[in-house]
């Protein structure tokens, strides 16, 4: 730790936050400003994603996302719907619920589990749901192209580690993923971070560590 002003040595009143936040600044590390940008850009884009698919099609952002996920992913159960946008099984049949009765979804049974009702986009359902990803596109292009080729070439790997660090936090890629163009993140050449990060995980406590 550095050798603080005499005003900041009595730690009866300093918090350790406030403490901490001197030692970053006087060992010229420039982390908490990065982390609040990137907490700052985070939310701004949140909003963004948010707001233009909403202002083009009139859904909400757990519309949207149910949407988006079953046209990835057809003949899903409710239960599992649930899990990928992140609500309870009571809010998501309700969601069901009003999505099919806006003719943008069908239930059905499971071939395979009369038992279970699974869930898959309408033709209608997977027109919105292109819409969807259209708009959220245009808004986050929008915001890329304020960046030159060489700094978004840049940009990618290092989101694509952010992301895999988030995963390895929270877990759950197909309800990070739920609003996701998943043809856009997974090309020829590039695998979607996040899937990637889910494998390594998995194979990891399937087969240990093999260091």
């Amino acid at each position: 730790m550095p050798n603080l002003p005499g005003q900041y040595t009595d730690r009866a009143t300093v918090t350790f936050g406030s403490l901490y936040a001197l030692c970053m600044v006087q060992c010229g590390m420039r982390d908490l400003r990065v982390a609040n940008l990137l907490g700052a850009t985070a939310l701004a884009v949140t909003d963004l994603v948010a707001e233009l698919p909403g202002a083009a099609t009139g859904l909400s952002v757990r519309r949207s996302a149910a949407l988006v996920t079953l046209s990835a992913s057809p003949d899903i159960s409710v239960s599992e719907l649930g899990r990928r946008v992140g609500l309870t099984q009571s809010a998501t049949v309700r969601l069901v619920d009003t999505l099919e009765g806006d003719g943008l979804v069908a239930r059905s049974r499971d071939r395979f589990n009369p038992k279970s009702v699974t869930v898959a986009v309408t033709a209608t359902g997977e027109a919105m749901a292109g819409q969807v990803l259209r708009e959220r596109t245009v808004g986050l292009a929008d915001v890329v192209d304020s960046l030159d080729p060489v700094d978004q070439r840049i940009l990618g790997p290092l989101l694509s580690k952010l992301l895999f660090r988030l995963y390895q936090q929270r877990g759950r890629a197909q309800h990070m993923c739920r609003l996701c163009d998943r043809n856009a993140c997974n090309t020829a050449a590039e695998v979607c971070p996040v899937g990637e990060a889910e494998r390594r995980s998995q194979d990891l406590a399937a087969h240990g560590d093999p260091a």
